[in-house]
């Protein structure tokens, strides 16, 4: 049986879409655990996976309806709307790739200097370090002292779970 005609083309289009409707309740999925876990804090950041992802259903659910359908119309709109997403990672994709080391310093830097001092404790524990460049930077940032402080204690939680694990193993291994 040879795969030629619209026959293979529905069922291609249809499986296709499926696995989009799929990757877009995925999508959705793990930004909304995201941010009952509190892993993102940002509800903006939350909003916009969640809107990609319904977007992205509603754009398979018009892929799958115009295939299994047959309907003309609905797959001249999934084909432009498909065709925009494309500009659109396309002129994102060479943006990014245009911007050079220093102007990605400057944009860091902008939003350091926009930041709350609570949002740079965060920043200043999980990248365990103090200052946007060192500590005696001009920019102004929260004390180091508390960082410091916040840092071994999470440094040495590190080391007792590493421990333990490595205990544990070990004695896993050895029965």
């Amino acid at each position: 049986m040879v795969c030629g005609g619209f026959v293979c083309s529905k069922s291609s289009l249809t499986v296709l879409n499926v696995l989009y409707i799929l990757v877009a309740f995925i999508l959705i999925g793990v930004a909304a655990y995201a941010r009952v876990v509190a892993v993102v804090t940002s509800l903006a950041l939350v909003g916009g996976v969640i809107a990609c992802g319904v977007f992205l259903f509603l754009t398979a659910l018009i892929g799958v309806i115009g295939a299994c359908k047959h309907h003309q119309v609905l797959l001249f709109f999934y084909m432009i709307i498909l065709f925009l997403v494309f500009l659109i990672q396309f002129s994102l994709a060479c943006a990014c790739l245009a911007v050079n080391q220093e102007q990605r310093e400057q944009l860091a830097l902008t939003g350091w200097r926009y930041s709350s001092n609570q949002s740079r404790i965060k920043l200043q524990i999980s990248s365990q370090c103090c200052g946007f460049r060192s500590e005696n930077d001009a920019e102004e940032h929260p004390s180091c002292a508390n960082v410091r402080v916040i840092i071994s204690l999470n440094i040495e939680k590190l080391t007792f779970i590493n421990f333990l694990m490595h205990t544990f193993s070990k004695e896993s291994s050895d029965l």
